[in-house]
């Protein structure tokens, strides 16, 4: 069984304020440490840390308090925190609930995901029960979660829930053995005959379903399972249509809501990035091909904005995936933000009454968070051999993530490599050509310039860039030679504007000097006459093609017009 485990910290502010996650950490102790440095320096009145255990078989997450602290005693129970609430039962129906019916889900992942049973198999189907009864202490642990979940917010003692409880499930258990018996769930293969005859029935959902359950018995995996109910969809009609409808999408509701059916029905991928990628198109209700019948029906009917709750189910899964700390393309950070671009893209698609704008915005900020880190950034940048590729590799993270706060904490990597003593040593080295050392500089301040970091970083990273392109021109003293080396005000003036026109100088200090010299050299006598004898002799053409140079050399025309020299 593949297991990944992370940590999450969170922390509180305020006797009663809610817990909010703060970062996501590798290792055990750096997690703890972090979370105490945090009451230590003041910034919280309460931390905890979370181990979040991710089980790639069920693609479901074990969560386990292992750290608190506080200022004040006003903390949630650890049964509140780790385990789902359930709704208070009292007779086997309202075990059939949604509430209930989502709490069960939970508690009970592992064994229907091992089992290749939903909860509404499980819940119907004698057999299943036997096994389930019979597996020992799978039934007897889910019963105790509830219970401690149920009394951390009541008077009643644990021992009298469990035995509530336990009550209550047997009673739901002995239904099901006793309506079996009695051939109460009926073997058919007219499922809308049998959905007419049981519409406005009290109980007919109960044994629609029952017979749905006996229906996919023998089927030998999801797919299958898939099929066959799809199947009863397209052949649905008559006075039981919307009840058979009903039944069928919750059934396909429960497959897609956990990984273990999910990861069978779209076959084997290469990794979780094509896995989510191929949900993606699964929920855009696009045709993955013959291959797998199962998935191919589903997109059939979620084109057609059929299977609500099935459409709703598989939403609310990519976001859980999105969500996940679990890397699209671990080999690779370039792949993981291309990948992720990717799905971002194809997902936008899909917003609407399914997924929300503000869900997928949250999710993608959240994965961006985890990928901003020390040690994914330090790893991406192992292999960068020079200061610039250094800074380019972080810039294509920014042009990849998404998140103010993310964003920021990208700034605090990229400023470092530029204020430190080898990036000047890089770009003030007189081996390489200055011309090629600016534009490698302006090329990643242009970058910088176009990026959504924070307005205050980008402005300073930008500076930084203009600062040191600054020094390699004037230890070069390029503008100097060209002054000193071109025959006359045209050409230096000419040769000053392809500087600046072709992203060879950073904006700022640089810029600005380059832009006064070829003021300079435009106020020299004679220099119209000379610029417009380079090309037709027309002075008003020559005019024209000066002031849109000037213009995209960022010289306005008004500056221009004052400063040219017939």
């Amino acid at each position: 069984m593949a297991q990944e485990v992370h940590y999450e910290i969170f922390s509180r502010q305020g006797a009663k304020g809610g817990w909010r996650m703060l970062d996501v950490r590798d290792q055990r102790d750096a997690a703890i440490d972090f979370a105490k440095q945090l009451m230590a320096d003041d910034k919280a009145t309460g931390v905890k840390v979370v181990k979040e255990t991710y089980n790639e078989d069920t693609g479901d997450y074990l969560t386990l308090k292992i750290f608190e602290d506080g200022h004040n005693q006003f903390k949630s129970a650890p049964a509140e925190e780790d385990v789902p609430h359930a709704l208070p039962c009292f007779k086997p129906d309202d075990l059939y609930s949604y509430h209930a019916r989502a709490t069960i889900s939970r508690l009970l992942a592992d064994y229907l995901a091992r089992h290749k049973l939903t909860l509404t198999e499980l819940s119907h189907r004698a057999d299943a029960l036997e096994k389930l009864e019979a597996s020992g202490t799978v039934l007897q642990h889910a019963i105790q979660k509830v219970a401690v979940a149920q009394a951390s917010s009541t008077t009643t003692p644990v021992q009298q829930i469990v035995k509530s409880l336990n009550e209550l499930t047997n009673n739901a258990i002995h239904r099901v053995y006793r309506d079996h018996r009695k051939g109460y769930f009926p073997a058919t293969k007219d499922f809308n005959a049998l959905a007419a005859k049981l519409n406005g029935q009290a109980d007919g959902l109960y044994v629609l379903n029952g017979a749905l359950a006996l229906h996919l018995a023998d089927a030998k995996g999801w797919d299958e399972k898939v099929v066959r109910l799809l199947r009863l969809v397209e052949q649905a009609g008559g006075a039981g249509r919307d009840l058979l409808f009903t039944a069928i999408d919750s059934i396909i509701a429960e497959v897609l809501s956990g990984s273990a059916a999910l990861r069978d029905l779209i076959g084997p991928k290469e990794n979780f990035g094509q896995e989510l990628a191929a949900l993606v198109e699964l929920f855009l209700g696009t045709d993955p091909g013959k291959d797998r019948a199962g998935l191919a029906a589903l997109a059939k009917h979620f084109a057609a904005d059929a299977l609500p709750e099935s459409r709703t189910a598989i939403a609310q899964r990519l976001m859980a995936e999105f969500k996940s700390v679990k890397r699209l393309s671990p080999a690779s950070l370039f792949d993981e933000f291309q990948t992720l671009r990717r799905i971002a893209d194809r997902l936008v698609r899909g917003v609407g009454k399914y997924l929300s704008h503000e869900d997928l915005i949250a999710a993608f900020t959240l994965r961006s968070k985890r990928l901003v880190t020390h040690e994914t950034l330090s790893q991406h940048l192992a292999d960068a051999t020079t200061p610039d590729e250094k800074v380019a590799r972080l810039l294509f993270v920014e042009e990849n993530i998404i998140g103010a706060e993310n964003k920021r904490k990208l700034s605090a990597f990229i400023v470092p490599i530029l204020t430190a003593p080898g990036f000047d040593a890089h770009f003030l080295n007189a081996k390489t050509a200055v011309l090629n050392r600016l534009q490698t500089l302006a090329a990643l301040q242009g970058r910088v310039l176009r990026s959504g970091l924070q307005d205050k970083e980008r402005q300073e990273i930008a500076g930084l860039l203009d600062k040191t392109a600054n020094e390699a021109e004037m230890r070069a003293k390029l503008f100097e030679s060209i002054l000193a080396n071109m025959p006359g005000a045209v050409d230096r003036a000419t040769t000053l504007l392809r500087l600046c026109t072709g992203a060879v100088l950073t904006e700022g200090r640089l810029m600005t000097r380059a832009r006064e010299l070829i003021i300079a050299q435009l106020g020299k006598p004679g220099f119209l006459t000379g610029y417009a004898a380079r090309g037709n002799g027309n002075a008003e053409t020559a005019m024209s093609e000066l002031m849109t140079t000037l213009g995209k050399a960022g010289i306005s025309a008004e500056t221009g017009l004052k400063s040219i020299a017939a």
